[in-house]
């Protein structure tokens, strides 16, 4: 499959004509990310991972265009588009469905946590096609399974860069892209991947830096 990396967290698969998007947030380029989507994965409610008004737009243009989400975001969503409720779909961790000719797996359940004085939102992981996992604001490890392209959180306000590190270590999948990266300069992303890159070297993890509408072949 195509795999095309916007901004921050969302990331645009494309295989025999079917398009999914996953977290098409407000720091990303999401109407170009959406663009002929037949379906949308969305992690949690945070706006970084789902920009609601593009996504109301979305689905008032699209009669085919289905979301996939938690039972919060679902529901806003129907609210927002009555038009398009059939097609907005609620995810519990550890379920399976088809999305736009890909096959999905949920995992999860809940975001990392920020500070215990910040509520925490339900948050569900996809993996796609038993090849990409998207873990959204966690590092739930998909458990039963092995990886083969992981997308690392490389920084957010819930994480350090150790726990960044283990997480790719634990997963060892063959390979690794950067999302959540948005609020890093290149000061900061070239110190927190050359820790990811050089440890999970030593795991068998390649770890790759994709540019925004960056493509590669998975």
């Amino acid at each position: 499959m195509k795999l095309t990396k916007y901004t921050h967290a969302c990331v645009r698969l494309e295989k025999d004509g079917g398009v999914l998007v996953l977290d098409p947030g407000t720091f990303s380029e999401t109407a170009e990310a959406l663009a002929g989507a037949q379906a949308v994965l969305i992690t949690h409610e945070h706006a970084d991972h789902v920009d609601v008004p593009a996504m109301v737009n979305a689905l008032r243009r699209s009669d085919v265009l289905a979301v996939f989400a938690p039972a919060g975001v679902a529901a806003h969503l129907r609210e927002e588009a009555p038009q398009a409720a059939a097609r907005i779909h609620t995810v519990e961790p550890g379920s399976s469905f088809a999305a736009a000719g890909f096959n999905v797996r949920s995992f999860g359940g809940q975001h990392a946590l920020i500070h215990p004085q910040v509520p925490i939102v339900a948050n569900i992981g996809y993996l796609v096609d038993g090849n990409v996992y998207h873990p959204g604001d966690s590092f739930i490890i998909p458990d039963g399974l092995s990886v083969q392209t992981l997308l690392v959180p490389l920084h957010a306000p819930w994480s350090k860069v150790s726990e960044v590190v283990d997480f790719v270590i634990a997963v060892r999948a063959p390979r690794a892209f950067q999302i959540h990266d948005g609020l890093l300069n290149e000061t900061g992303l070239k110190v927190a991947e050359s820790h990811v890159a050089r440890l999970g070297r030593k795991y068998g993890t390649e770890y790759t830096r994709l540019a925004p509408r960056e493509s590669v072949e998975v």
